[in-house]
Order: structure tokens, then C-alpha cells, then sequence
């Protein structure tokens, strides 16, 4: 199996709020054990670990027009779940829309790490996790998928997801241990 070209591990939006809080998603909790067993071998292996969290404006995001309050900085639901341990040495990146990208330091952030691909975890595949996979994509880095580290409120919306991040991305899925061979 061949290497991943320089990657980073984003982990989307795995925060109090979309796992046991305002947005909870009942299927991410079945996520958790892997995603912490990815992030654990990235580390290891000298792989950087980013958080890409919601980190809304209450009263002002756009977002919670469509989705109500949640991840609203300062509040519990904005932070990363205990499960994943935030290590001193991982970097956060919030973000007030679907995208990591989108008018944050993650770009930079990468090239300054030197990464050309992006491992995605987190939630939803069919959106944050999408558009993410979009903007990575459109800025030149190489971008694979985390099938199980990665959900969506519904399984028909995890499974478009990957399927879309395939045919316009070119985003192969990989289980952790393919993965974790490939670091």
C-alpha cells in the first residue's frame, strides 16, 4: 500500500454539541472509538492532528438561521468531546461555516506543515465534511476519507457523501488500519 503524501488528519466538528447536545447526531457516537484510534496513530507516527470546529456568533451566523444555536463560543457545546483528548501539540481551527477553509488560518496553517494531503474525519460527510473536501480539493491538496471516522445524521447521507467526495474529489475511503499503514 502506498504512503500518503505528507498528510494531516481534520477532524470536523466531533464537539459536545453534534454528539450529545444541540445538534446531536445519534450515529457519531459510534465514531468515536475509531476516530480516537486514528488520532492516537497519526500522533504517533508524527501525523498532525486539526480540529475544524464550529465556533459560532450567537445572533449572527448565518448558519443558525438553518440549524439553531449551537457551537456557540464559550459554551460547552462548542468544545472538542473529552473521548478525543485535544493534545497540546494538535491544532484548532474554528470556523462559522460548513467549510474549514472558508475565511480561517487552515490553509495556511497546512502549508506551513507541509501537508499535500488531508485524511477527513468528523461529521457530516454530505456537509461540513463536504464542503471542507471541496475547498482542500480546489486548493490543491490531495484529500481521503476516514469511512470510519466519519458519519452523517442518516446512513443514505454518510453514503452520498462519500460517494459525492469520490466522483468530484477523487477522495478514496480507507478503513484505520489501511490508514494508519499508509502514515
Amino acid at each position: 500500500m502506498e504512503k500518503l503524501k505528507n498528510p494531516a488528519i481534520l477532524v470536523v466538528d466531533m464537539l459536545n454539541d453534534f454528539v450529545t447536545g444541540a445538534l446531536t447526531c445519534d450515529r457519531a457516537k459510534a465514531i468515536v472509538p475509531a476516530t480516537a484510534e486514528l488520532l492516537d496513530a497519526a500522533r504517533k507516527a508524527g501525523v498532525p492532528v486539526i480540529f475544524c470546529n464550529d465556533a459560532h456568533i450567537a445572533g449572527v451566523d448565518r448558519e443558525l438561521k438553518i440549524w439553531g444555536d449551537h457551537a456557540i463560543v464559550g459554551t460547552p457545546g462548542a468544545e472538542v468531546i473529552p473521548e478525543l483528548k485535544v493534545s497540546d501539540k494538535d491544532y484548532v481551527v474554528p470556523k462559522r461555516r460548513y467549510s474549514g477553509f472558508f475565511q480561517t488560518d487552515l490553509d495556511i496553517l497546512l502549508r506551513e506543515l507541509g501537508v499535500q494531503t488531508v485524511v477527513m474525519t468528523g461529521l457530516h460527510a454530505h456537509m461540513c465534511v463536504r464542503h471542507t473536501s471541496a475547498d482542500a480539493f480546489c486548493l490543491g491538496y490531495d484529500v481521503v476519507v476516514a469511512k470510519q471516522a466519519t458519519d452523517s445524521f442518516t446512513e443514505e447521507d454518510y453514503l452520498n457523501g462519500l460517494a459525492y467526495l469520490k466522483t468530484c474529489y477523487g477522495a478514496d475511503a480507507y478503513s484505520n488500519e489501511e490508514l494508519i499503514a499508509m502514515f
